[in-house]
């Protein structure tokens, strides 16, 4: 008798879930209440079937047997009625979700559900939504940043371009023309072409080495350097620019960091060369390498006279100068030096700031003495 009703209550709930899969296939295109609804009730068709076949062999008087089958349906009314209630607040939950999406669109800013109205599964979804949409915000937003800095590069080359070039053309034709023929002057248009060729020369290299830095094509080849040997190579290297500008350095020991020495000599070369160019006659610089066991720092400090708090934040930014603060130099370049450095350091997954600090400013390398 067991294994007959076993048998029988096997055949029939394999039969009702054959023909569940069969309706879930071709309603598989719908919402997923309407699925939910179909589970419900081939859930609660294959128990009662069950049931029922147990009740039809097992008792015989039929007034018990109706009311056992009375009792069945009712049951299975009631679940079928909560199943349908709740794909019904799953389907609502949905569509709540799909309208915060869409007003998303139109508005730009993810709006979740209030609380409570989403079931756990589908809150950590909205959650993760408006993760996503932050960071989406995040992106547009510097992506109109470096819309705004490559407009702004385009206007500051286009200008130091065209006087350069404008000079350079000057000297040629009074050179070709034969209206200067005095050899010193002539000696002195050659020398300021060449320097102004060089100087042109430099701001293709800078522009160059933005532009990949901003695509994210920089390469870097990290070995084992040494702070005290970076900072003596670029003081060597920018003596000859310093002129009546005492150069300092004051190191804590080697200081090993895992770098490109090629790209961070840049970088801090970047820092001192601007140092210089806006410290006054008989002014200082100063290099520092410290190092608190995690981190290593080197900080450029001069003498500029400081730069004004509304323009801090932007000392990094492609081409900026800062012109009401310092007056660049006929060296000047195109305002692509801070830029870079931040570019470059930023690679090595280090950081660099500016604070105005004594007579000038604090320019700090930050970077991770992971070897």
């Amino acid at each position: 008798m067991i294994v007959q009703i076993l048998a029988v209550c096997a055949g029939l709930g394999l039969v009702i879930a054959l023909l569940g899969l069969a309706v879930l296939r071709v309603l598989r295109r719908r919402s997923i209440g309407v699925m939910l609804g179909v589970v419900a009730v081939v859930t609660v068709l294959a128990t009662l079937a069950g049931i029922v076949a147990i009740t039809m062999a097992m008792i015989i008087d039929r007034r018990p047997r109706d009311v056992v089958l009375t009792v069945l349906a009712i049951g299975g009314l009631v679940g079928l009625g909560v199943a349908l209630v709740i794909a019904r607040r799953v389907v609502a939950a949905g569509r709540a979700l799909v309208d915060a999406v869409e007003r998303t669109g139109e508005t730009g800013d993810y709006v979740a559900p209030p609380r409570g109205v989403l079931p756990a599964e589908l809150e950590r979804v909205s959650q993760a939504l408006g993760q996503a949409y932050a960071r989406i915000q995040a992106g547009r937003e510097r992506e109109r940043t470096l819309e705004s800095a490559r407009r702004e590069l385009v206007s500051w080359v286009s200008h130091d371009l065209r006087t350069p070039l404008a000079g350079m053309r000057a000297m040629a034709e009074a050179l070709e023309d034969g209206v200067v023929d005095d050899p010193a002057t002539v000696r002195r248009y050659h020398t300021q072409i060449r320097l102004e060729v060089d100087r042109l020369s430099g701001m293709v290299d800078d522009l160059f080495e933005l532009s990949r830095i901003h695509a994210g094509s920089l390469r870097l080849a990290r070995t084992r350097v040494g702070l005290a040997d970076v900072v003596a190579d670029v003081l060597a290297g920018v003596e000859p620019l310093a002129r009546s500008v005492r150069l300092t350095a004051e190191v804590e020991g080697g200081v090993p960091v895992h770098a490109d020495a090629g790209a961070l000599g840049r970088a801090l070369r970047n820092l001192v060369v601007n140092a210089i160019r806006h410290t006054p006659s008989e002014g200082t610089v100063t290099v520092v390498v410290r190092s608190d066991g995690e981190t290593a720092s080197l900080s450029v400090l001069d003498a500029c006279g400081g730069i004004p708090d509304d323009e801090l934040a932007r000392v990094f930014d492609v081409a900026f100068r800062g012109e009401t603060a310092r007056t660049p130099g006929p060296d000047g370049g195109a305002g692509l030096g801070l830029a870079i450095a931040k570019g470059l350091v930023e690679a090595h997954d280090g950081t660099v700031t500016v604070v105005n600090e004594g007579p000038g400013c604090r320019f700090e390398i930050r970077l991770p003495t992971r070897l």
